[in-house]
């Protein structure tokens, strides 16, 4: 008896001993095994790289709490299991999940102070088998590290997409936005951005939306390119300065030596971001009696440019079958006015269909008067971001834009082998100098005829930048259309082009990671709920009991003897 007990004792010293010892090797290596089929919540080298700048307590605090819909259940459950992964590599990253409705005595006061912050609620339908009311979530998280803070948002914004599809889009770009918050107040501005002008660009206003946005990450200034007639190195001097330059719808033509400085800044590795339109149409032109404009080429002198640099913007404008709402008065003279929706096929609804991570998941970006970009052959690489869809074609200019065109008839073989026209394209590799064996427009001693491994990205529509402004003339959000009342993801697309430009980290490239998520089909449910609530209520009960039942049956089998 004594011999066992002591065998028992060393066994208990020896567990003890191995769980101490385990306990320190624990303690000595860490790693989180994830065993998901997609890999969901290992963290990228990007992500990992970005918590590893947190010195200090960083807060996050998440207003995704309390009673919400199913959908938004799924998205606060992945939210929270994501913070945790950034928790578990970095200690000072603390979060927690508030409901800001909480309190009904003190919720429109927090409701109010949301609202200032930038932080706007959605109103959803909830439907509980066959019931139907209204819920008010705010899908956003604010953090705040060194005494800097960030709104980051947790639901994508997907235009005509159910409440589910949003959150699947939105789990899928969960890790991207809460890094890139992060990224933002916790890594010093770097990067400067210069914004052209001296050609007739949009005012600062009409793109004030976007200016603010980039603000928040790179430094951003204007530069005119008024100086370059009187100094034109100088003037080169100062652009390469700049990691960015931003040329937003210009409408008068540039000067060789203009021409020249913008040439050598991308030889010598300066990003560039081009939104041009070849043709001259404006939506306000359209707003008179007779409800037409003339559309007609602009001649901007930038064609040799870019036929050196691999494209071509044609002069004509895209018609699309996909196009945005518009609504225009109806009725006979007299009556009362009405107002109906059509269809306004020059402005094409554009949704991506490309899986590169600059447009990957994003939902619908509107254009206006777009204008079709062939692609050369040159060593260059292109990939097609944005393009029309299979029902649309070229028009070409000089040619009248009228109202009435909303009423037209049209087949499927009207646009027969003529859709699928590229409308944004992004341009890699070593670019050659247009001035390449060519007389020089000013002396240049360190003139560069090949350059460095670059990236510029060209979109053929000047307008896709513009935000509307409102009654009193203040900047609406970029991508709301106040005629349709529909928000587009123009906004999301231009960031992303500008991160993806000057991005060293590669922390754009967290969009490209792909989730399966599965939901659960509500039909089915509700067709088969009695089966259902059994499946998934009674019989893990009914299962336990049987268990229960072998077990007390086997024990009293066992010791009755």
């Amino acid at each position: 008896m004594k011999t066992a007990k002591k065998n028992n004792l060393k066994s208990v010293a020896f567990l003890l001993v191995g769980l101490f010892l385990l306990n320190a090797i624990g303690n000595s290596f860490f790693h989180r095994f994830d065993l998901t089929k997609d890999k969901r919540y290992t963290l990228s080298t990007t992500s990992l790289n970005i918590i590893k700048q947190v010195e200090n307590p960083l807060y996050i605090k998440v207003y995704m709490q309390g009673n919400l819909p199913s959908e938004f259940k799924r998205l606060q459950q992945e939210t929270k299991q994501l913070l945790e992964e950034f928790q578990a590599y970095n200690k000072n990253i603390i979060f927690e999940f508030v409901d800001p409705l909480e309190n009904k005595d003190e919720s429109m006061d927090q409701i109010k102070q949301l609202y200032r912050k930038g932080l706007t609620p959605i109103n959803i339908t909830v439907d509980d088998k066959g019931k139907q009311s209204q819920e008010m979530v705010f899908p956003w998280a604010i953090a705040v590290y060194n005494n800097k803070e960030v709104n980051i948002p947790l639901l994508k914004n997907l235009m005509g997409a159910s409440t589910a599809q949003k959150v699947i889009g939105s789990v899928q770009h969960l890790e991207y936005s809460i890094a890139e918050g992060l990224n933002k107040i916790t890594k010093a501005k770097q990067k400067k951005i210069a914004v052209i002008k001296g050609n007739g660009e949009l005012q600062d206003i009409l793109m004030a939306k976007f200016l603010m946005q980039v603000r928040e990450s790179y430094f951003i200034g204007p530069f005119t390119l008024d100086s370059v007639a009187k100094n034109p190195i100088g003037s080169l001097e100062a652009l390469q300065k700049y990691d960015l330059a931003v040329i937003a719808k210009p409408t008068e033509a540039f000067s060789d030596v203009e021409k020249q400085v913008l040439d050598q800044y991308i030889i010598n590795g300066g990003k560039t971001l081009w939104l041009v339109d070849q043709v001259s149409a404006e939506m306000d032109s359209l707003y008179n009696a007779s409800g037409s404009t003339l559309a007609y080429p602009r001649d901007l002198n930038l064609n040799d440019m870019f036929f050196k640099y691999g494209i071509r913007i044609n002069p004509d404008v895209v018609k699309d079958e996909q196009g945005s709402p518009i609504k225009l008065a109806t009725g006979e003279p007299g009556s009362a006015t009405q107002y109906q929706q059509f269809n306004w096929k020059f402005a094409p609804q554009v949704y991506p269909s490309s899986s590169h991570p600059i447009v990957k998941n994003l939902g619908g970006i509107k254009f206006d008067f777009a204008n079709p970009i062939d692609t050369l052959k040159n060593g260059i690489k292109k990939t097609i971001l944005l393009q029309s869809s299979p029902y649309s074609k070229k028009i070409g200019t000089p040619t009248e834009i009228n109202l009435n065109s909303v009423s037209e008839q049209t087949t499927p073989d009207d646009y027969l082998n003529k859709g699928n026209i590229p409308l944004s394209v992004l341009l890699e590799g070593k670019f050659h100098s247009m001035y390449e064996n060519r007389v020089l427009p000013f002396n240049q001693k360190n003139f560069q005829t090949t350059g460095k491994e670059n990236k510029m990205i060209v979109i053929a529509d000047g307008d896709l930048i513009k935000n509307q402004l409102d009654k009193n003339f203040q900047p609406v959000e970029l991508g709301y259309d106040q005629r349709s009342g529909n928000l587009y993801d123009n906004k999301d697309f231009l960031i992303n082009c500008v991160n993806y430009l000057l991005d060293d980290n590669g922390l754009i490239n967290i969009r490209s990671k792909d989730l399966d998520l599965p939901l659960l089909d509500k039909e089915k449910v509700y067709e088969n709920y009695s089966k259902t609530q059994f499946i998934t209520i009674g019989l893990p009960i009914v299962i336990l009991l049987i268990f229960g039942f072998i077990f007390t049956f086997l024990r009293k089998r066992k010791y009755s003897k």
